[in-house]
């Protein structure tokens, strides 16, 4: 609707004639008459007055339809605050599901290892060296050797540098070899399976 029509329907609407909505913007009943006619138009001011006594915004009395464009805009906005709220609540999800999702694997990777390295077995070592008695004792995979736990005297350890191997096979042979090459003697215990 053209902006002349827009302001007949306004004025007829609040019971105006063209002279009394002419008094009261201050200009002549004819400029009315030819905004009404389409063959003028009020400037920036005379709209601003006319939208006041109309009671209506400049955008209304301009037939200026923002109401679609305010309509998409919110439309907008909801889907964006929806797709965000969802990748929130993917990534809240995901970071609570990951903790537990790697503990899981490293469980499962870790009852694979054990079961492809073999049954847990449990030997000890005591040595006779410049005099004294040390003893050793490992906990390790039947396997492969790997060990899982050791302990015992900390000098025969420390002093055949045993520590070093993660082979039990190995820090057996490491510690026999330092007793004899040093005039001592070793006695191993038969490889038992590990009871809790």
């Amino acid at each position: 609707m053209e902006i002349g029509n827009k302001i007949s329907e306004l004025r007829k609407k609040k019971g105006l004639s063209q002279e009394e909505l002419a008094e009261k913007i201050g200009v002549a009943r004819q400029t009315i008459s030819k905004w009404e006619l389409g063959e003028t138009s009020p400037d920036i001011k005379q709209s601003k007055e006319l939208s006041k006594i109309f009671n209506v915004s400049l955008d209304e009395l301009t037939d200026n339809d923002i109401k679609d464009i305010l309509v998409e805009k919110t439309s907008n906005t909801e889907k964006l605050s929806g797709i965000i709220l969802k990748l929130l609540k993917f990534l809240i999800i995901f970071m609570i599901a990951l903790p537990v999702i790697l503990i899981t694997a490293r469980i499962i990777a870790k009852n694979i290892h054990e079961k492809n390295s073999g049954r847990l077995m449990q030997v000890s070592i005591k040595c006779n060296l410049h005099d004294e008695e040390y003893g050793y004792e490992f906990l390790y995979y039947e396997t492969t050797g790997e060990i899982k736990e050791a302990g015992g005297d900390g000098y025969l350890i420390n002093i055949t540098n045993a520590s070093k191997s993660d082979d039990a096979y190995q820090a057996l042979d490491i510690i026999d070899a330092y007793a004899k090459n040093n005039n001592g003697t070793c006695t191993r215990t038969e490889a038992i399976p590990y009871k809790k």
